[in-house]
């Protein structure tokens, strides 16, 4: 018996949500993405119950823009589990160690049921050391409900629930969005999160707001500029964060500039009916054909890696050589060299905002571990997720083929459009993954508005950007239901 005939009576009784039977209308689609989405704003605003007013340390706090969530909500794990449970998927398929054949049916559901036992699996695991390490999600001493006293471990385990259950809810709320909705909840969520933050950065009445940093430069004196063209002058208008932001602003301005240009950047591969004459169409391979999605991985690993070293040196005395913390920040070791840029004051060391003690090269070496780490982990995980979502060549141009579609000038043969397709798709998806991934560092470097971070910014946009176009999809077929057909829709 091999391990699918084992799993199988567990994977296909994992709860799931129904298909629609037939077409949605695109009103309704609206109506539960945006019901979808009031949830979860609803749910990052609830604290978990039996949490100290200390409030501890957000693990993810770097990282929160792309992994969504709130930290101290029932929703403090947000999509970590989701994205964990994908990598190591596309691992294994990648190996081919699972064996699963994504078009038998059969093989569907046991991948979709393997997928929602990872999520549990990792969810449990990520929640666990947050709440029973102590640190980082503190507990009340005594907490009274419902005329219960609870105590110590008890309100670790109350709280260990909430945060468990929060992390199934997201799961299956990104389920629904998916099937009943338009786009994705991951994606949802990702949007949500980092436009909230944009939002609180230019408008927010306190020291990090643009526009309020802004005001007190021009009409107070609370923030000094004894120089315009000084090092203070030039750290307040361009760096600090509680100065004019000017860096940061150019750089969220380009990074939405860049990715609206790039996605617009595209090779079309000339298509026509091979029954109805006249009938054409252009099949578009994008600079970034494989989304800026992948970058959710990668930053992923990223997360985790650092995940790893707050546990360890939280409960264990670290060695230097793996790893020096202050503030609870890694200033030395293999942590540190390992975790990402996150602003200016990262790398900048001559405005003398980097931490003290750490010298000039080790902040190169750093800077060049992150953008390798990026280029190349952007690349890897871009031909993963194009695989694995049948975009390459040989999903591709089955689909062209089953569409009744032929490249002009070839035989209508899926292996000689596969072939056409191979000269474009790979070459596009390695470039695409590594410009993204330089894309995030350098925004990280230079800074955005919000502290987003340029990954979160990327994704945002891009996003964005793919659900403005699906939108437009979907009412194009709502006008002309013919369409649905011929697009394979329901």
């Amino acid at each position: 018996m091999g391990w699918k005939e084992a799993a199988e009576p567990v994977l296909t009784r994992m709860p799931t949500v129904r298909r629609p039977e037939g077409h949605v209308p695109f009103k309704r689609k609206l109506g539960w993405t945006a019901g979808i989405l009031v949830l979860y704003f609803f749910l990052t605003n609830i604290a978990v119950l039996g949490i100290s007013t200390q409030g501890g340390e957000d693990l993810f706090g770097q990282f929160r823009a792309i992994l969504a969530g709130a930290h101290g909500s029932l929703l403090q794990v947000g999509i970590g589990p989701i994205v964990t449970a994908s990598i190591v998927l596309q691992l294994l398929g990648g190996a081919n160690l699972l064996g699963l054949d994504t078009d038998d049916p059969r093989d569907q559901v046991l991948y979709q049921g393997l997928q929602k036992l990872l999520v549990v699996v990792m969810t449990a695991l990520t929640a666990l050391p947050m709440v029973f390490a102590g640190s980082f999600l503190p507990a009340a001493n005594v907490i009274e409900l419902g005329g219960l006293t609870l105590t110590g471990a008890e309100v670790q385990t109350l709280m260990f629930i909430q945060i468990f259950i929060g992390g199934i809810l997201i799961l299956y709320m990104d389920e629904v969005v998916s099937k009943w909705g338009v786009g994705s909840g991951v994606g949802l969520f990702i949007i949500a999160g980092v436009s909230q933050r944009l939002v609180s950065g230019f408008l927010s009445l306190s020291d990090e707001g643009f526009f309020y940093s802004w005001y007190q430069i021009l009409f107070t004196d609370e923030i000094a500029v004894n120089s315009w063209l000084s090092s203070e002058g030039f750290n307040t208008l361009f760096i600090a964060d509680n100065g004019g932001q000017l860096l940061a602003l150019a750089t969220t301005l380009l990074i939405f500039g860049i990715v609206v240009y790039a996605e617009s950047v595209r090779v079309e591969i000339p298509l026509s009916h091979a029954r109805v004459k006249g009938a054409r169409g252009r099949f578009p391979v994008k600079l970034i054909y494989a989304s800026v999605l992948p970058m959710i991985l990668v930053r992923a690993v990223q997360a985790n890696i650092q995940f790893l070293g707050q546990i360890i040196q939280s409960q264990w005395s670290m060695p230097g050589w793996l790893g020096v913390y202050a503030n609870g920040q890694p200033v030395g070791g293999f942590f540190y060299y390992f975790a990402p840029i996150y602003s200016p004051n990262d790398w900048m060391w001559w405005t003398g905002q980097t931490p003290a003690g750490i010298d000039p090269w080790q902040i190169m070496v750093r800077i060049g571990i992150d953008v390798t780490f990026m280029v190349v982990g952007g690349a890897i995980f871009a031909i993963f997720w194009v695989e694995t979502t049948d975009m390459g060549p040989k999903a591709t141009a089955r689909q062209i083929q089953n569409s009744g579609m032929q490249i002009p000038g070839f035989r209508q043969n899926a292996v000689v459009v596969e072939k056409v397709m191979e000269r474009y798709i790979p070459q596009v998806t390695v470039i695409g993954g590594a410009l993204v991934g330089l894309l995030a560092v350098w925004a990280n470097m230079l800074g955005t508005i919000g502290a987003v971070s340029g990954t979160g910014l990327l994704l945002a946009v891009s996003i964005t950007y793919k659900l403005y176009e699906e939108i437009a999809e979907e009412q194009l077929m709502e006008m002309h239901p013919m369409m649905r057909q011929m697009f394979g829709g329901e």
